[in-house]
């Protein structure tokens, strides 16, 4: 289980800048979500870059330093708290990178091998990790290369939902033209420790921009993104709609 970050910007700005000051509250998650952090950018016109570590966020310099000094149009943020038995390392930690498009995924697919069958064989033989997590971007990539990126997107996840077991398929992909937010999960497989709005995914758009994050610390002010809809902003308009899955 997971916290997940990303935005989309008309001026390049930090993680740290358009979350606001209740930010810090979002690194304090990593206290149990504490299995690894990475982030992407993306500006506009240029190839995604990645930064990973398979350590604290909340005691980390280098994530420290990356929040408050990496500027980008774009980026998604990463607190990755390892289930299903998987290792915690740089191959395993979010986000995981394709060509122009970088993704992050909040929940369980089980197992994860259940997801190879829905995945092209040159993507599965691409993967630098084992996480479902990766299947499961690796597996709307199958789709996306079919269909195109929305339909292909909603083919993907739709196919999760009605063919395999999973906790939550909450995620975000972020490409050169979109930012999707999947909000999609099983509030009866919520983790025991938690409460009832764990997975919940709110948004919030300003004059900076379209932020979008997990639950779990002060979002004031937010809007929620329902369950079983998917929330598409394009990164040139800065405009937003919610479709239904």
């Amino acid at each position: 289980m997971c916290r997940l970050m990303g935005y989309v910007a008309e001026n390049a700005t930090t993680l740290e800048e358009i979350a606001g000051p209740d930010f810090v509250q979002f690194t304090e998650l990593s206290k149990k979500h504490g299995d690894g952090w990475g982030i992407s950018t993306s500006d506009r016109g240029s190839s995604p870059s990645l930064l990973v570590e398979p350590a604290r966020a909340k005691e980390s310099e280098k994530y420290s330093k990356a929040v408050k000094g990496l500027t980008s149009n774009a980026a998604l943020l990463h607190l990755r708290w390892a289930t299903l038995g998987l290792s915690i390392n740089e191959g395993n930690t979010h986000p995981f990178l394709y060509e122009e498009m970088s993704f992050i995924h909040n929940g369980g697919i089980m197992p994860p091998e259940s997801l190879d069958r829905y995945i092209d064989q040159d993507l599965l033989d691409s993967m630098r990790g084992n996480t479902d997590s990766e299947k499961y971007f690796y597996s709307l990539v199958t789709q996306i290369r079919k269909l195109g990126l929305i339909p292909g997107l909603i083919a993907g996840v739709n196919e999760i939902k009605t063919n395999l077991i999973y906790s939550s398929i909450n995620a975000i992909l972020l490409t050169p033209t979109k930012m999707i937010v999947v909000c999609e999960h099983n509030n009866d497989r919520i983790p025991d420790d938690e409460g009832p709005d764990y997975y919940e995914l709110y948004y919030r758009k300003d004059a900076k921009g379209v932020i979008v994050a997990s639950s779990g610390w002060n979002q004031a002010g937010w809007t929620l993104l329902p369950n079983h809809h998917i929330l598409v902003v394009d990164r040139i308009q800065q405009e937003f709609e919610v479709i239904a899955l």
